[in-house]
């Protein structure tokens, strides 16, 4: 865990999203609970505004965005198997204002 009154610095979070079509939706934010309506009210990414959201499967805590990014596309590489597999990996913690959260 990041001390916040250390670094004064918003916390990035990579977040999965499983969509209704089994695909997922991968990203970065600052606010997982607004992205997460963002994209269940089709204002996400495009990917999301072509694929009805159903759950947030996890989320990865990063101390800045030069961190989080490196991180999407590093998961954005991996095959939907091995996706999968790391959202399962991750700790999951309850996510004000998602629905649908796994774990």
């Amino acid at each position: 865990m990041v001390d916040r009154a250390v670094t004064n610095r918003k916390l990035w979070f990579l977040y999965l999203i499983e969509c209704a079509d089994g695909s997922l939706c991968i990203g970065i934010t600052v606010d997982v609970a607004a992205r997460h309506a963002a994209h269940r009210n089709r204002n996400g990414a495009r990917h999301a505004r072509s694929h009805a959201p159903v759950r947030l499967l996890g989320c990865a805590e990063h101390s800045d965005r030069s961190t989080a990014s490196p991180a999407e596309y590093w998961v954005k590489q991996m095959n939907a198997a091995a996706k999968r597999q790391f959202a399962g990996s991750l700790a999951h913690h309850r996510v004000a204002g998602t629905t649908g959260w796994k774990g």
